[in-house]
């Protein structure tokens, strides 16, 4: 790419303030947000619900919802500040040169010379710099989990599970993360200017490679996958995918009431070998033709080709993102910026050439989320035509109510926050669209 070359020559600023910018695109984030949440809180103070939802939904239960959807909302002011507070904190205090200095030293003092440089180095930083963070958010977690949820009768961890979950995570970090960051290091250090083309090919290497290990050997770390039993939801869902030649391979029932109420159903996999996945909650909660209506809905999302449309728009989001990386790797000034006079560690470059791609990020994600709603009411609609409209609302309306989720929002909050209509919108949309289909 031509331009990059210029780009490059035009960014490197001597003494350009670039803590100034990154401070300052962090608060107006922030700022923006917040505003954004502020909105929200303030539909979560109104005490009846929408009247598409009136008939379904008992004044009780739409209390507690808006009840639940504040102590969140509140949660999430706190924890939002406290992120913020942070990252402010890191800049200001110069900890990422001061981080990768000690990690020099203890490497020097303590390694083999064989693990000197700087693959060695970043990787001892990212662990440190992760397990930092995983530390320092803990009160977090814990609150969210043992009071915030436990509170509204969602949780149903241990605290043994809860800590054993973090340590089988920092363990996942280590052993998976530590050859993913060491190859791409090494591409960016082999292939020169023009990297991000293999940087990408490794990436979507690897994001093949998750998808094929995750049901093996990841997810079995923390939850149990079960081959649904012999039954009607068995027949009926292996009826359905074969009505769709869907490839389905497995048919799996998760035990997600080990840790929470909420309900869900998804499926993964490679083009050619799919697994449905079914929480026990859903099961539990729902009737048969209601738990096929979902997947009628979740199929719908593989026949009309949206999970192919996310994935081709992910894949030239990450390679824009390592294109333009590639006018930042060598920016001399953002890196004497933030304390870096003697080295530029390529994962340095890239945490802070995130910080300052957060403007565009934004944008990104703005246009993700409209796509994400527009797919969703096309998959209800899917739904409807395969003969579900009834069972997919009835089902809609009972996952609403049994995980008290928000019944109503701020059109801009949503707008910007939800990857899913809110349920007045899909039920008008899937009402309409049942009397067209009469």
């Amino acid at each position: 790419m031509d331009f990059l070359g210029p780009l490059a020559q035009s960014l490197d600023r001597p003494g350009f303030n670039w803590k100034g910018l990154i401070i300052g695109f962090g608060l107006a984030h922030y700022a923006f947000e917040s505003y954004l949440s502020i909105r929200q809180h303030k539909k979560l103070q109104e005490t009846k619900p929408p009247k598409t939802l009136e008939a379904a939904v008992t004044q009780e239960v739409y209390d507690k919802s808006q009840a639940y959807g504040r102590a969140k909302s509140k949660y999430g002011f706190v924890e939002s500040f406290f992120g913020q507070v942070t990252n402010i904190s890191t800049i200001y205090f110069d900890l990422l040169p001061k981080g990768w200095a000690l990690m020099g030293r203890f490497i020097a003092q303590y390694a083999p010379a064989r693990f000197s440089g700087e693959i060695s180095q970043s990787i001892l930083f990212f662990i440190a710099f992760n397990l930092f963070s995983t530390v320092i958010n803990l009160p977090f977690s814990y609150y969210k989990t043992f009071v915030l949820e436990e509170k509204f009768g969602f949780n149903q961890q241990t605290k043994k599970l809860f800590f054993t979950d973090i340590v089988k995570t920092q363990i996942l970090f280590v052993v998976l993360g530590s050859p993913i960051l060491a190859g791409f290091l090494a591409i960016v250090k082999t292939f020169g200017d023009n990297f991000f083309y293999y940087v990408w090919l490794f990436v979507l290497g690897v994001q093949a490679f998750m998808i094929t290990v995750y049901p093996i050997w990841i997810l079995p770390l923390f939850n149990t996958l079960a081959p649904m039993e012999p039954g009607k939801l068995k027949t009926d869902v292996e009826a359905l995918a074969a009505r769709l030649n869907f490839p389905l391979k497995h048919l799996y029932v998760i035990d997600g009431s080990k840790r929470s109420a909420h309900s869900n159903a998804y499926f993964f996999g490679l083009p050619w070998s799919k697994h449905i996945v079914i929480y026990d909650t859903l099961i539990e909660k729902s009737e048969v033709s209601e738990v096929v209506a979902v997947l009628g809905h979740e199929l719908g999302h593989w026949k009309e080709g949206h999970t192919t449309k996310m994935f081709g728009i992910s894949q030239f989001h990450l390679f824009y993102i390592f294109a333009l990386f590639s006018a930042f790797i060598s920016n001399t000034s953002l890196y004497e910026a933030f304390g870096f006079y003697k080295t530029q560690p390529i994962l340095i470059g890239f945490l802070l050439f995130n910080d300052v791609l957060q403007p565009l990020d934004t944008v990104f994600k703005l246009f993700m989320n409209v796509l994400s709603r527009r797919f969703e009411f096309e998959a209800d609609a899917f739904a409807v035509n395969l003969g579900y409209a009834e069972e997919l609302s009835k089902s809609l309306i009972k996952l609403q109510v049994q995980n008290l989720a928000t019944m109503d929002a701020d059109w801009l909050y949503s707008c910007y926050h939800y990857t899913h209509p809110i349920l007045p919108e899909r039920l008008r949309a899937l009402e309409l669209k049942g009397k067209k289909g009469q």
